[in-house]
């Protein structure tokens, strides 16, 4: 059974799909692990310079 890559408070670098309005390599925090959708597990982030949070794909994660 897959698992979730990242944990609960790790920080990691967001790459948005060319669509999503966000800047390439900003810097998230893991707040909460979310269910499989599709092939891809999710997470919910917060951005460390805004405060923003959203979901997001494991795919468009790497570590800090």
């Amino acid at each position: 059974m897959a698992t979730h890559r990242f944990a609960v408070g790790l920080a990691v670098m967001f790459s948005p799909d060319r669509e999503q309005e966000h800047k390439k390599g900003a810097l998230f925090k893991i707040v909460r692990l979310l269910p499989e959708a599709g092939n891809a597990f999710q997470y919910r982030v917060k951005s460390e310079i805004d405060g923003h949070e959203r979901v997001v794909r494991e795919d468009q994660l790497t570590r800090a």
